[in-house]
């Protein structure tokens, strides 16, 4: 096992979906896990139903995946610990460094989706406002006020959208791709 992963390597390991649901469900639970357990995590994950409505076709499929498949790759990377033979599985140093990855907000980072909200709360406030007329809001016309705030949502976007380029996977897979052909 490597000391520091590349990022290649980590983005090789986190663009596969049941990789990432592994990740997530260590994350939430101390010690070890079983793989039956995980692999009705998983399913459930991927088939967007409660634990208990996972078929037990739905979990072999997931069982088999991960025993033959996911779980060795990330064994031999060292983001897991995995042992075949007692079937479990548990965290190593790379696994809390590779979750960091997984957060809908990396480092401490202003959460986009709380920026949005409040920007959609100031933005219904100053609709109410105009619409009742509450001076000195009312001096300034309805129109600059919809182009201040559609200007506001624009250049948001813009920039969420330029400063989270190069934190995607599918990009990484692109890029993969193209290299090999």
């Amino acid at each position: 096992m490597d000391a520091d992963l590349s990022k290649g390597e980590i983005f090789d390991v986190l663009q596969n979906e049941r990789r990432r649901y592994t990740l997530q469900y260590l994350r939430e639970h101390d010690g070890p896990v079983q793989l039956g357990d995980l692999a009705s995590h998983v399913a459930a994950q991927e088939y967007d139903c409660p634990n208990t409505d996972v078929t037990s076709a739905q979990r072999k499929r997931v069982y088999t995946t991960l025993q033959q498949s996911h779980l060795p790759r990330m064994h031999e990377t060292g983001i897991i610990d995995y042992d075949d033979k007692n079937g479990t599985i548990s965290k190593t140093a790379h696994t809390e460094e590779l979750t960091v990855y997984l957060e809908i907000v990396p480092g401490s980072e202003f959460p986009w989706r709380e920026y949005y909200l409040s920007l959609g709360a100031v933005s219904l406030s100053i609709v109410t406002i105009l619409w009742v007329g509450v001076y000195p809001f009312t001096v300034i016309p309805p129109l600059v006020w919809t182009t201040l705030i559609a200007v506001v949502l624009s250049v948001s976007a813009g920039y969420h959208t330029y400063a989270g380029r190069e934190m995607t996977l599918t990009e990484y897979v692109a890029q993969e791709a193209e290299s090999e052909d």
